[in-house]
Parts: structure tokens; sequence; C-alpha cells
């Protein structure tokens, strides 16, 4: 059995749990705390940070992105391949993270909050722009684009829900309130107690 160690709230966690669960291939969630990381997720991935996916040949795969895509190379009953754009990905990843990071936690990277959350909402205004066209990134529907994206902007917005909907970008947030209100999305942000090696198994899109 494929497994996959998680933290709830996790942008990059939540990210690989989206694709797996929208490919529809069978996996073990195993919910962590930061705090106190199971021995076996260190053995697995000793660097130590979520998600961790331990598949059932023994392959680990530690990094989010890299989930999303195997899952999908799996099964992909939406097409969210089709809408990857690894370009704007990338972007996100790297220069709106970076941006967010000294946003949210100023006093961790001696960072100016407001001149990284100015330069986080331009680039959310590129996005708006982009939304001009059609209801989501890459066309009318939600594709791994979206995915990858979403839970960041989602952070990003949280740090001041006031602020961030008083800002003229009205097609970002009502994609952000499109995702974050999918059934998809509900079901990815179920809670379960943190996982020990005592515990019955947690498997999600178990087959019949």
């Amino acid at each position: 059995m494929t497994l996959l160690y998680s933290f709830r709230r996790c942008p990059y966690a939540m990210r690989a749990r989206l694709a797996l669960l929208a490919s529809g291939e069978p996996f073990e969630l195993r919910e962590i705390v930061l705090r106190d990381k199971p021995a076996a997720m260190l053995a697995a991935s000793p660097k130590g940070t979520v998600p961790v996916l331990v598949c059932a040949d023994g392959r680990v795969i530690d990094e989010s992105l890299e989930i999303m895509l195997w899952a999908l190379g799996r099964n992909d009953p939406e097409r969210w391949l089709a809408g990857y754009d690894a370009a704007l990905v990338e972007t996100f990843d790297t220069h709106f993270k970076h941006h967010l990071d000294r946003y949210k936690y100023p006093e961790r990277h001696e960072a100016d909050p407001i001149a990284n959350r100015d330069a986080g909402l331009a680039m959310l205004g590129q996005l708006d722009a982009r939304l001009s066209d059609s209801d989501h990134l890459c066309g009318p529907q939600r594709t791994l684009s979206d995915i990858a994206i979403f839970p960041f902007v989602r952070q990003f917005a949280a740090v001041d829900a006031n602020w961030f909907a008083a800002q003229p970008i009205a097609r970002v947030q009502e994609w952000l309130a499109r995702h974050v209100a999918s059934p998809l999305f509900e079901q990815t942000m179920q809670r379960f107690a943190p996982w020990t090696p005592d515990d019955p198994p947690i498997v999600l899109n178990a087959k019949a």
C-alpha cells in the first residue's frame, strides 16, 4: 500500500493530498505532528519535511509537485495534466512563496512584511488578469496549475483576511473561494489524529 506522511495545514501537503484524492489512487494517510516526527517517516526521508510518499514498491517521493505528477501519471480522470503550466507553477513556488514567507513570518526572515505583501499582491494581479478569459488558470476547468498554486494563495489571504478582501483582484478572490468551497478540498481537509505505529490504517480512495 502506498503511504503518505502529511500535515493537514501544510500547503505542500495539501496539494499532494488533492492530487492523490483526485487520481483515485488508494493510499494510507499518516498525519504527523511536526514537532514529533515519526521515526518511520525520517527513515524514508531524512530531510524531515512533508509530504513524503512511500510507494508500494519502496520508492520514496518527498517533493509535493513530484507526488502530484506521480499520482496523475497513474490516473488523471479530470485531465489535470493537460493544464500544467510548469513555468507558472515554478514562478509561484519560488517568487510568490518567497514573498509569502516574508509577509507571514517577517521576524523569521528579518524582512519588511508590507513590501513583501505588496510584491505578492502584484503577482496575484497577474493571475487576476489571466483569469479574465476563463474561470481557471488554464481554461474552463480546474487543472494541476490551479491545484498547485491555490493553497499558497489561501495562506497569503489568511494573513490578513480583511485586507485581502479589499484588494482589486476580484477574479482571484472568486477563484480562491471556489477552490476552498469545493467538495475535493473539503475531503482533503478532513481532520485525523496524529499517526502512531499501533493505529489501524486510514486508507483513502479505498477500492470497494
